[in-house]
């Protein structure tokens, strides 16, 4: 196999292997989360962020699915408000690869023999925050925070937000210690 092959395949497998979300949450240790028997969207917020409205739905379609099924309602008087904050960043990676090994030339060590190679790949980095605001005390009890790999192929961008979106819930609601 090609040598300039299979640096890409390598770097392909580390690079998808790498495409986990790192995940944290803190909240408020006072609160009492299994009171809260249902949520809603804090839509002011929800307006502020700078994405596409297809990506705001599926954000929220994913983690209104993963709040149905840790049992809360939606409703129209929710006892939680969930707001979304979401940031990415571009990120260039430059790599140089050199082939070739030194070798003896003309009067001694000579230069190496072989070739340098230089790759340049791009990839977006994304945050995506979920807040979960007590509707009644208008005040933040817990966050949970995903960072990973974004994608721009259509057909995985709905996978890799439910991953995000599950990943972060994953640590909702918080167990008590």
């Amino acid at each position: 196999m090609n040598k300039k092959y299979l640096f890409y395949l390598i770097f392909f497998l580390i690079t998808y292997s790498c495409n986990s979300v790192q995940v944290a949450a803190d909240y408020d240790r006072s609160v009492n989360f299994s009171s809260y028997k249902s949520f809603g969207f804090f839509n002011e917020g929800i307006k502020k962020v700078k994405i596409s409205d297809l990506d705001k739905r599926r954000i929220l379609n994913a983690i209104e699915d993963e709040l149905i099924l840790k049992g809360l309602k939606k409703s129209n008087r929710p006892d939680i408000l969930v707001n979304i904050i979401t940031k990415e960043r571009q990120e260039i990676n430059v790599y140089n690869q050199n082939f070739g090994m030194w070798g003896f030339g003309w009067g001694g060590w000579g230069p190496p023999f072989g070739w340098n190679q230089t790759n340049v790949s791009n990839s977006i980095s994304g945050t995506l925050l979920i807040d979960f605001i007590d509707n009644k005390r208008k005040e933040l009890v817990w966050q949970g925070i995903g960072e990973g790999y974004l994608t721009n192929r259509i057909d995985r961008k709905e996978n890799r937000i439910k991953e995000f979106v599950t990943s972060i819930l994953s640590n909702f609601p918080p167990e008590v210690e």
